[in-house]
């Protein structure tokens, strides 16, 4: 199955959550949240880097979860305002 190449917008929504994760985690040992969320260290650090823009539901709920953030502020975090939600 080939993968449709992300956005331009995608690219920059998750950069904007990865944003928002550094900033919740500061201060906190990337490797002990991680492991609290239930994913690898390597993941979040891509996450928080924008390397993924696209993470999974249960994965953005789970760092959401240890550390303290509303979904829905992640989610509008990664929302484009005034544009269309972006479709994945």
């Amino acid at each position: 199955m080939v993968r449709v190449p992300l956005t331009p917008e995608q690219i920059a929504a998750g950069c904007r959550l990865g944003a928002l994760i550094r900033h919740a985690r500061a201060g906190r040992d990337l490797e002990s949240v991680a492991s609290a969320a239930g994913i690898s260290p390597e993941t979040l650090r891509k996450i928080e880097v924008g390397r993924i823009s696209t993470p999974s539901f249960g994965t953005v709920v789970a760092v959401c979860g240890v550390l303290g953030l509303s979904v829905i502020d992640a989610a509008e975090v990664w929302s484009v305002p005034g544009d269309e939600p972006l479709a994945m």
